[in-house]
């Protein structure tokens, strides 16, 4: 699926995308946003691990679980 915009640019981000661009300037900015997708979703879980690991009663919790893994039980 495909969908249309139109987006304002100013004068040195036109250049640039008619030089950068090519023929295909959506390929290219379609290209662009998705590395920024990717990026940002990078960020984003980084954070979360940051967070999750600096939980000290979550840390505790992962623990008390972990002891769990060896009780002999079949999976």
């Amino acid at each position: 699926m495909t969908n249309r915009t139109t987006v304002t640019l100013q004068d040195d981000a036109f250049v640039f995308l008619n030089h950068a661009g090519g023929e295909n300037k959506s390929a290219f900015v379609n290209q662009l946003l998705l590395e920024e997708k990717r990026r940002s979703l990078k960020k984003a879980l980084l954070k979360a691990n940051r967070e999750e690991a600096d939980d000290i009663a979550y840390q505790e919790e992962l623990e008390e679980w972990d002891q769990t893994l060896s009780d002999g039980l079949e999976p």
